[in-house]
C-alpha cells in the first residue's frame, strides 16, 4: 500500500504544481455558483479529486518511458512509477472500486464525469493525443465532462451553457499546451496538432478558439462577461513563450467563467 500512495502524492503534487487540475476548480466554481448544500458540494469535490487522481496517473502510466527522458520532468518520480508498475496498476484499479461506489451510492449523475469524462482522458493518454486535431476535439469534451462533477443531474440544463463554454476554454488550453510541447513532440514522434499544423499555425487556432469563447460568452452571458475573454484572444502569442500565454489565457478566460458563473448564481432561486 505505501508504493501505492506514494505513487498517488506524486501525481497530486506534480500536478498540482503545474496547474493541471483546473477542471476541479470549475466543478467547484459550478457547485456554488448552482448554490448546492454544502454535503453535496463535499461528496462532488471529493469525488473530483479522485477522479483528477486517477486520469492523470493514467496519463502518467501511458508516458511512462517518454518520461524517463523528456526534460522538464521529475525523472525521481517517473522513475518510482516505472520500478512500481504493479502498484500504479493497483492503485488506478483502487481508485475506479472508489469511484464507482460513490458514484453508485451518492448518485446525482456522478457517473457521467466518471465515465465520459475518464473514458476520454484513458482514450487520450493511450491513442488520440497522438492524433492531430483529434487531441483537441477530445479534450473539448473532457472540458465539459470533468467539471459535471459539480453539477448535480437534475441542474444539467442550467449549468449547460457553462459547461460548454468550459469545453471551449479547454480547447484553447490545449492547443497552447500543444504548442508549448511541439519540440519534444516532435523530438519523440508524437504527432499532435501543434507538430503537424506547426507553430505560426497553432498560435492561429489559439486565437481562432480564444475568438469562439469569447462569442459564446457574449451571447450566453453577456458582453461584460465576456471582455476578458475577448483580450485573452486579441493579445499576442508569437513572441511570447507558450508557458507566458497559457498562464494568460488560464488568468483571463478565468476571470470570464467567474463572472458567468456570478450570472448564473444570481439566477438560481
Amino acid at each position: 500500500m505505501a508504493a501505492e500512495l506514494h505513487i498517488l502524492a506524486d501525481v497530486a503534487v506534480y500536478r498540482i504544481r503545474r496547474l493541471e487540475m483546473a477542471n476541479l476548480a470549475g466543478a467547484a466554481a459550478l457547485a456554488l455558483a448552482l448554490q448546492l448544500p454544502f454535503d453535496e458540494l463535499a461528496i462532488r469535490l471529493v469525488f473530483g479529486l479522485l477522479l483528477n487522481l486517477l486520469v492523470y496517473l493514467n496519463n502518467d502510466f501511458h508516458d511512462r518511458e517518454v518520461d524517463l527522458v523528456a526534460s522538464g520532468r521529475e525523472h525521481d518520480k517517473t522513475e518510482f512509477l516505472v520500478a512500481n508498475v504493479g502498484a500504479a496498476i493497483r492503485a488506478q484499479l483502487g481508485l475506479v472500486a472508489i469511484l464507482l461506489g460513490l458514484a453508485i451510492a451518492w448518485g446525482g449523475g456522478l457517473w457521467m464525469p466518471l465515465v465520459v469524462g475518464g473514458g476520454v482522458c484513458w482514450a487520450y493518454s493511450a491513442v488520440l493525443k497522438r492524433r492531430p486535431v483529434v487531441d483537441v476535439l477530445a479534450m473539448m469534451i473532457w472540458g465539459v465532462a470533468m467539471p459535471m462533477v459539480g453539477v448535480p443531474e437534475d441542474r444539467l440544463s442550467v449549468a449547460l451553457p457553462l459547461l460548454l463554454l468550459l469545453g471551449l476554454y479547454s480547447g484553447v488550453f490545449e492547443s497552447v499546451q500543444v504548442l508549448r510541447d511541439h519540440e519534444p513532440d516532435r523530438a519523440h514522434g508524437v504527432r499532435t496538432t501543434a507538430v503537424a499544423l506547426g507553430p505560426a499555425r497553432t498560435a492561429v487556432l489559439v486565437r481562432v478558439l480564444g475568438l469562439a469563447s469569447a462569442v459564446f460568452a457574449a451571447k450566453s452571458f453577456g458582453i461584460v462577461v465576456a471582455v476578458p475573454t475577448f483580450v485573452a484572444a486579441a493579445l499576442p502569442i508569437r513572441g511570447h513563450t507558450p508557458e507566458k500565454v497559457w498562464n494568460r489565457m488560464r488568468l483571463l478566460c478565468g476571470g470570464s467563467f467567474a463572472l458567468a458563473c456570478w450570472t448564473v448564481w444570481r439566477s438560481v432561486p
